[in-house]
This record gives C-alpha cells, structure tokens and sequence, in this order.
C-alpha cells in the first residue's frame, strides 16, 4: 500500500497543478487541454471495449462531458468557480474514497467493484465537504468570490459526491465485463486517465446542467 500511495501522490503533485494551469489559463489553453483529455479518454475507451456495441455510446458521452466541461468553465464570470468547486469535490471524493477504504475496510459496497468500500463511500463524502469548506476559505487566490459553506452548497458538494462515486462504479463495471483492472498506464499509482477521470466525466456534465437550471 505504501509504494501504490506514494506513486499516487508524486503523480497527483505533477498533475493537478497542470491542470489547474490550463483550467484558470482558458482561452486556447484549455481547449487544447480539453481536447488532449478528449483524445486519450477516447482511446483509452477504446482499447478497453474493443468496438463492443457499448463503445459509439460510450464515445459520445466523453465527447459530451468534454464538451460540457469546456462550456461550464467558460460560461460567465461566477462559473469558473464552481467548475473549480466540482472539480476539487471529485478529486476529494476520489482521495477519501481510496484512503478510508484502504484504512477501515469494512463491507464491501458492491459487487461490480469489490474494492469499494461502504467506509471508502463516507470517506469520500467526508473529505470532499473537508475539502470544499477549505476552498471556500482561500478561493480568492484562484477566483474571486464571495461564497459561504450554506445547506445549498452543502448540499450539492453531497450531490456531486455522489455522482461522481457513480461515475466511478460505472466504469468500474465496463472495467469488469472487460476484465481488465486498468483503463491504461499513463499515470503511475493510478493506471490510464479513464481511471481516474471517471467519477469527473459524470459530475461535471451533471453540475452543469444543474448550475444552468439555478443560476
């Protein structure tokens, strides 16, 4: 567990400030970075469905979660900051999920992905809200805002979390019938990027529709 995690956070140090240097940069940055996600999502898809019948679908909702990421993070002045928001709720989830599972264990959650956790569940719910009231605390530094930790927001931290753990299940079951562990080999410590963009590619679409709706 120890050299899994430490690749996991040497990986995560490169990565996330990357990300964040694209996403706060936008303008061409961004879609060159969400095209790079596009392209490898895609073929990391591909690879692990070998042209089933479930691969064209499949193909369309990346290139629809792609699409909406790009919309959400260039729609007006206050969407930067929940894109931001969404984001960092799925990366905590992703973290508490792994971390609380690995350390309390318990009964598994589900059998499509016997490494889930009912302990990595709330361990993923619990970090992200963690994590958000940190944000929201020291956000001026990427955005400016005005926003406080309300039910609201508590809540759709909650909702985001939850969907991004389906996201997550999702391709674990794909990953199942595929019987593969990994979508790839492209990030140390986590696998392919389909592995740990997975919960994203449901949660962000879904949080965009509902900042539309609400805001």
């Amino acid at each position: 567990m120890q050299q899994e995690t430490s690749k996991r956070i040497i990986s995560s140090i490169i990565i996330i400030p990357i990300a964040l240097f694209f996403i706060l940069k936008g303008s061409f940055f961004f879609i060159f970075f969400m095209s790079i996600f596009f392209l490898v999502t895609s073929y990391e898809w591909y690879q692990m469905t070998k042209k089933k019948i479930y691969f064209y679908p499949g193909l369309l909702f990346l290139l629809f979660s792609s699409y909406s990421a790009f919309l959400f993070r260039n729609d007006n002045n206050e969407s930067i900051f929940f894109f931001l928001l969404v984001l960092l709720t799925c990366v905590a989830t992703d973290i508490g999920g792994y971390i609380f599972g690995k350390i309390f264990k318990g009964p598994k959650l589900i059998k499509i992905s016997p490494n889930k956790t009912y302990s990595g569940m709330f361990g993923g719910f619990f970090l992200s809200i963690i994590s958000i009231n940190i944000f929201l605390n020291y956000d001026n530094f990427f955005v400016n805002s005005n926003y406080e930790f309300t039910p609201e927001l508590f809540l759709l931290v909650l909702l985001v979390s939850s969907v991004s753990q389906i996201g997550d299940l999702t391709i674990s079951y794909f990953k199942r019938i595929s019987k593969i562990k990994n979508t790839g080999k492209l990030i140390p410590g986590h696998g392919g990027l389909l592995d740990r963009v997975d919960g994203l590619i449901f949660a962000v679409p879904f949080s965009y529709i509902l900042f539309k709706l609400f805001y």
